[in-house]
This record gives C-alpha cells, structure tokens and sequence, in this order.
C-alpha cells in the first residue's frame, strides 16, 4: 500500500491533540453560524419579501471585515492568536443572544437585525485572520495538508448539519427563537473546548511595532507571489458571481415551494458534496497537476450553477448544489495549502486577513450582488448569469495568471521551487 494513501497517513493531522479539540470548537461554530444563517435569510424574507434584502445580509456582514482587515491581521501576528479566538467565540455567542432576544419579543422591521449582523461582522473580522494562521503551529509541516483537508471536510460537514438543523428547528417551531438559542449553546461549548488547546509556541504573540509598512505587508505579499493572487482572486470573483446561496430562500420559497425546512436542506447540500471530496482528498491527496484541477473545478462550478439557476426539479436542484460544493472543495484546498505553505508564520495573519477579506467578498458581497441582480432581472436569470459570469472568469485566469496552468504538486515554497528547478534539469 502507498504511504501516502495508507490509513494512518490519511489521519496524521489527528495525531495532535490540539488539533482534535481545535476542530471540534470549529465544527459547533460553524454549525452555529450555518443555523443562524437559515434563520436569519428566512426572517428577513417574511419582513420583507425583497430580495434585496437577501443581499444587505451578505452586505452587513461584509462591511466589518473589509474596514478592519488590516488591524485584524497585524493583531493575529501581535496577540496569541489562541486568545483572539476564545474571545471571538464568546463574541458570536452574545450577537446569539441578540438576536434571541429580538426574535423573542417580535419583529416588524429587518433592521435590528441588520445591526447585529454588523457586530456579528466585526467578531468575524477576527477570529479569521486567526483561525486561518493558527491551524500550522498545531500539526507538523508534512501533515499540513491533510490539516487542510480534514479542516475543509469538518467545516463542510457543519455546514450540512447546520443549515438542516436550523431549517428543521425553526420549520417545526414556526420562530427563529430555538434555532438562536441552539447557535448561543454551541458557541459556549466552542468557547469551552478552546480553553483546551495547548500550543508550544506562542503563535501570534511578537512584539513587532505597528506601523503602516508592517499594516500593509500582508497585501504587499500576496501581489509579489503572483500564483497566490491568482488563487485567491480566481476564488473570488468565481464565487462573487457564481454564488447563489443568498437567493435559497426565493427558489425555496417560489421556485420549488418547499418551504424553511426544504430551505435548510437546499443549504446544507453544496456541504454534503464539499464533505464527500474532502474525505476523497485526504485519503487520495492531488498528487501532480493541482493547477488544472483546481480551474477545471471552478468552471464546473459555474456550469452546475446554471443548471440549478435554470432547474424547476427539487432533485435536479439538489444534485447539482451538491456538485458545486464537491467542486468548490478542491479549490479551497489548493487554495489554502498554497498560502499557509508559502506564509513565513509571522505573517500568517496579515496574509490571512487578506485571504479572509478576498472570501468575505466573494461570498458577502456575492450575496449583495445575488440580491441587487435578482431584484432586478428575476432570481432565475440572476443565478444563471452568474454561473455564465464564473465560466469567463476561469478562461480569463488560465491566460492571466499561467502559473496557475503550471502548478503541479502542492509544497512549501521552497520545495515546489526546487522541484520545478529539478524538472528543468531533467
């Protein structure tokens, strides 16, 4: 059997206590937020109706971490970065409560909400950045992309239960009050299993200055390391247009007439798919040729997105949001694998708010831009431009940026840089 492929290898990133506990609080964090998002688009929908307002969510949670992604970057590579996150997870479970308590007492209008959404925006400024450069010092450097893989497929599989669990709780409750309650709880518990974690550094704690070189070095990387920005920016403007996730509740409520629970179903598919491909590439790494699978992948994303922007089928509209998912998975691996391995470690967090900013655009402002569209040419032909917009962005990367094309396995940067030096030679 292949070293590489063997059951043991396949699981090496568990070998480290740390990391176990560290995923475990990022499984109920995540399901926490993937419920709240159910409810959230659903309670905003019945206010309002519009689906506009679909996208002001994106919108309001967005706003946040493009305005602080600098500070929140320099204070992961200042402060422990294990602090940051124990603080954040306490600071998601107070908007819970917020948001319970609005839910509680009745809403008329969208705009409590909305402000919450803000704050909920500002905590996820960042816990990001340190979550993201928190996740090397916890596994060895050989491990690290299996980290990423396990990461993805336990992120994906909250983002499944989530969304079910969220659209099952508020469909049998007719409130939003149960599922706020449900995300406050499993916050809590993060906070407490995060108390658990043991590193022996002390990542994020230097005591570098600030000043606005060192604010702005996070962006200054990621443009001199051009297979970086053409990752990143790819990811980016594909799921700023290709996204449709922010206009679930229309096709959920309109299209297919399945109501919230049939919502949370719709939501927690493109999860399924996502966790069924990142089990495949942890077991079954990309050993050669991670360049071309990650845009082959992207444009299959933009081809499923038509298919369910034009699709009138539950099935058909499941299968292919399950597709889009698997698709999605591949290029966040390469994507993620690619800057932590090419990151020095005290630079992981401006690098990675900058990551997290590029993400936060493409799924926030891609729910904005899902809304705005939809408001104006129908849900359908929002979708199915959208997934027409995603198809050229991948032809236009592959002549932009041809290290993309050219990039083969995934390694350090030094290794990769020597592996090409070698191949030359040969």
């Amino acid at each position: 059997m292949d070293e590489k492929s063997s059951p043991s290898r396949s699981r090496a990133a568990f070998q480290s206590h740390s990391f176990r506990h560290f995923m475990a609080a990022r499984f109920l964090t995540t399901i926490s937020s993937e419920m709240q998002s159910v409810a959230v688009g659903w309670q905003v929908y019945e206010l309002t109706h519009r689906p506009l307002d679909l996208g002001i969510v994106g919108l309001a949670q967005f706003l946040p971490g493009i305005c602080l992604f600098l500070l929140a970057g320099h204070t992961a590579d200042r402060v422990p970065r294990l602090r940051i996150i124990r603080t954040c997870y306490a600071g998601f479970a107070g908007c819970s409560v917020s948001l319970l308590t609005f839910a509680a007492h009745g809403l008329r209008s969208a705009w409590p909400i909305y402000a919450v959404l803000v704050l909920n925006g500002v905590v996820r400024a960042f816990n990001a950045p340190a979550s993201q450069a928190f996740v090397p010092v916890l596994v060895a450097a050989e491990d690290f992309p299996n980290a990423i893989a396990w990461s993805s497929s336990i992120f994906q599989t909250a983002t499944v239960a989530g969304p079910m669990i969220g659209g099952i709780l508020y469909g049998l409750a007719g409130s939003p009050v149960y599922v706020y309650l449900s995300a406050f709880v499993c916050y809590s518990c993060a906070f407490v299993i995060a108390g658990r974690i043991t590193i022996k550094q002390s990542a994020g704690a230097r005591p570098v200055a600030a000043s606005t070189r060192i604010l702005f070095e996070g962006l200054s990387f990621i443009w001199r390391q051009k297979l970086i920005l053409g990752a990143v920016s790819l990811d980016l403007f594909a799921v700023l247009l290709g996204g449709s996730v922010a206009l679930l509740p229309v096709f959920a409520r309109e299209i297919l007439h399945i109501g919230a629970t049939g919502l949370g179903v719709l939501r927690s598919a493109p999860g399924v798919g996502a966790v069924m491909m990142g089990i495949i590439i942890a077991h079954w790494p990309l050993q050669t040729r991670a360049g071309i699978a990650m845009l082959s992948c992207v444009g299959g994303f933009g081809v499923f997105t038509i298919v369910f922007g034009l699709s009138h089928n539950v099935v058909l509209s499941l299968v292919m949001l399950l597709l889009a998912g698997a698709a999605d998975t591949v290029s966040v691996v390469v994507r993620h694998t690619l800057i932590q391995l090419s990151t020095p470690d005290e630079m992981r967090g401006r690098v990675s708010a900058v990551n997290t900013v590029f993400i936060g655009a493409s799924n926030e402002v891609g729910q904005f831009e899902s809304g705005l569209t939809a408001q104006w040419f129908g849900a359908v032909p929002a979708v199915v431009l959208g997934g027409i917009g995603t198809l050229a962005v991948v032809l236009a990367w592959g002549l932009l940026f041809p290290g993309l094309r050219r990039l083969d396995r995934l390694l350090p940067a030094t290794e990769r840089i020597d592996s090409e030096n070698a191949d030359v030679r040969v």
